[in-house]
């Protein structure tokens, strides 16, 4: 089958390589989206922290966003999977740890996570084998592009979940990509007033074009009373605005990760009574993305700017934007596109 393979920092082919085989409990998908993530960035930069604490190395195959249909089975899998639309969890926990038993696959010491660590290939192929007990069943309302943001649509539930929105409240979310828009999407369907502030003029336009009213460059955000702030950003001094900006009493959720160190003063945290909460990994959230997907309280669609094959991943990872693309944030990729 073919495979966009990520050989070193930036260098990469599309390969020949062998088609999976589905160990026992696993089975195979046929992909049918993926989505460029920023941490496929990060690995096409070299710049991924799991590369130099020894999680990942190169050769690598991307890819953690994806849906499909499951094609094979390895022993001891239920013949009834076979012809289901899916889209799977990217952490796969060891399953006997302490952790795992707890329900907290997604934080395993020995985790192997899709296209990321462990060297467990991603999905950026024409098929991918993954545990059976990883996927998630997608009804027939979540198409292939809805599938495949499933996985960021976990992390932003999971975020806008932390930050409890109830109606009457206001929240700032920072930084408008992906993330940070999915997470606005679900803190607006709880019935709060959302408010996002970044960097570009064309970012904004797109929040304002998805419907969000309260747009803001970062010296223009308003002075008001925030119930809950979310960082979705990859600043390193956004977290700590994102303290200062906060009621006495609310929320502040960091799920954004910046490329340094970023800090905040605990005495505010303390002195302020704020409860801060990270996040990381859709995994708890995917069910309940799927739901909303599926009953059009959030729809994420219009974040996919284009939908490219394999060849064009490269450039796609390089930051160049396809011919034709929209003003979404997502690339998609389909590795049946010639």
């Amino acid at each position: 089958m073919r495979a966009f393979v990520l050989t070193a920092p930036g260098e990469y082919a599309v390969q020949e390589v062998p088609a999976p085989v589905a160990a026992p409990g696993e089975v195979v998908v046929d992909v049918e989206r993926v989505g460029v993530c920023g941490t496929d960035v990060e690995f096409f930069t070299g710049a991924m922290a799991y590369l130099h604490q020894g999680h990942s190395a190169y050769p690598m195959r991307l890819g953690h966003e994806w849906s499909g249909r499951v094609t094979a089975l390895g022993d001891g899998v239920d013949p009834a999977w076979v012809g289901r639309r899916v889209m799977g969890d990217t952490m796969l926990g060891c399953g006997s740890c302490r952790r795992c038993q707890r329900g907290r696959q997604h934080v395993c010491e020995k985790r192997q996570e899709v296209g990321i660590r462990g060297g467990r290939a991603g999905a950026l192929a024409e098929q991918l084998a993954v545990p059976v007990s990883s996927l998630h069943v997608l009804p027939d309302s979540v198409g292939a592009a809805l599938g495949a943001l499933v996985e960021p649509g976990g992390n932003a539930l999971r975020a806008a979940r932390a930050a409890m929105p109830r109606p009457g409240d206001r929240a700032l979310i920072l930084g408008p990509g992906t993330i940070g828009l999915l997470v606005a999407m679900f803190v607006r369907a709880a019935g709060a007033e959302v408010h996002l502030m970044g960097r570009t003029d064309s970012s904004l336009a797109f929040a304002r074009d998805l419907g969000f009213e309260h747009v803001w460059a970062e010296d223009a955000v308003p002075d008001l009373s925030f119930d809950a702030v979310v960082d979705a950003s990859n600043a390193a001094h956004l977290p700590g605005l994102a303290l200062e900006s906060v009621e006495p009493g609310g929320r502040v959720v960091y799920v954004g990760l910046a490329g340094e160190p970023s800090r905040i003063d605990t005495r505010a945290l303390a002195l302020r009574d704020v409860t801060a909460v990270g996040v990381l990994s859709a995994s708890p959230g995917l069910d309940a993305t799927i739901r909303a997907y599926a009953d059009g309280s959030v729809d994420p669609r219009p974040l996919v700017a284009a939908t490219v094959g394999l060849d064009q991943v490269g450039p796609v990872l390089a930051g160049e934007r396809p011919v034709g693309a929209g003003p979404g944030p997502k690339i998609h990729v389909d590795p049946r596109l010639s």
